[in-house]
Parts: structure tokens; sequence; C-alpha cells
């Protein structure tokens, strides 16, 4: 297998971190060698974080280069937008519609691009928005956005679901593995 390239972006505490590491084990427990990296200034405040997934049978580098990425699971529409030259030129987008202002959106020094969805749909053929927070909702709780855009970004990752299953049972907290696990089976349904 060659190398695979996954970024992951969104916003602080919306679970980028915690999406790569279970990515990294399904890809160790199907035995590939792993390189992983993360960026995440001022997450704890809301800020942007960007996580690189590499797999294969060999990977000398855990950075992901321009036009080099396989895979790109957005959190925020803002924050897939910014990382889409990243993409090869058949890579696909997998993404939350629902919007997070940033800290100036709020106090209302900047406005929030109305046109980052179409921006997003003009620039990559193989796209997936959907509404992944209110899936996360129905699912029971909002925090396991990251669980239902890894179950969407399931059929995009050459990865079995059976290494994926067993990451989630390795990775997320026992006390919250069952509203999890729904969380991914209902991101699932988003590829039927």
């Amino acid at each position: 297998m060659s190398v695979f390239n996954i970024l992951i972006s969104g916003v602080g505490g919306q679970g980028v971190l915690l999406t790569s590491k279970i990515i990294a084990e399904a890809a160790l427990l199907a035995g590939l060698d792993v390189k992983q990296s993360e960026v995440h200034g001022m997450a704890q405040r809301g800020g942007s974080v960007l996580s690189q997934v590499r797999f294969g049978e060999k990977v000398f580098s855990p950075i992901v280069t321009e036009g080099e990425a396989d895979l790109l699971i957005g959190f925020e529409p803002l924050e897939t937008a910014r990382y889409l030259h990243f993409l090869k030129d058949d890579g696909a987008v997998i993404y939350n519609t629902r919007t997070i202002g940033t800290i100036g959106v709020s106090i209302g020094a900047q406005q929030y691009p109305a046109d980052v969805n179409e921006v997003i749909k003009s620039r990559v053929k193989k796209v997936m928005p959907f509404d992944g927070t209110q899936l996360a909702v129905t699912a029971g709780d909002k925090r396991t956005l990251n669980l239902v855009l890894l179950g969407a970004a399931l059929s995009s990752l050459p990865l079995k679901e059976q290494f994926i299953l067993d990451a989630i049972v390795n990775t997320v907290p026992k006390k919250v593995l069952e509203i999890n696990q729904k969380a991914f089976a209902a991101g699932k349904v988003q590829n039927t």
C-alpha cells in the first residue's frame, strides 16, 4: 500500500485530536506504519486545530505537503476551506456544514464568509457536506461530532471497518464509548 494522507481540521474542543488518534490506532491495528502530527495553537480558546495522519507500508514524515492529501475531514466549513490546497486532484473532502464563528465574528469585527460552502464545492470533485452536528445531537451528544465525521469518512479510508471499531474501543473513554459508537454508526449512514 502506498502512503495514505489525511488532514483533519477544526476548532479547539471539537475532537480533532481524538479522531486522528483513532485513525492512527486503526492503521497500527492493520499492521501499517503510521506518523501523526498536529498543530493546535489556541485550541483551548476555540482556535484552529489541524492534525495530519499518514499511514502505509513505510512512512518517513508526519507532515502532509501541499497537493498530497487523499482525504480532508473538516469539522467546520471555514477550517475546511483553509486547507483545500493540500488535496490531491482526486482527493476527497468530508465536512460538517455547521459554522463556528471566530472571536472576531462574535464581537462583530469580522464577517463569516457567506459563500464558504460554494467555494469548497467549486474546488473539490469529491465532496460530502452535511450537518454532522445535527447527527451528533440526534445520536445523543453534540460532542460526538468527531465520530459522526469518522463514520462518514469510512468509505474513503483504506482501512477495514473492524480496525476502526477496535480503535474506537481502545481510544474512547469507556464511560462515553456507547454514545460514540452510536455516533459513528450515524455517520456511516451518510455513505448509503
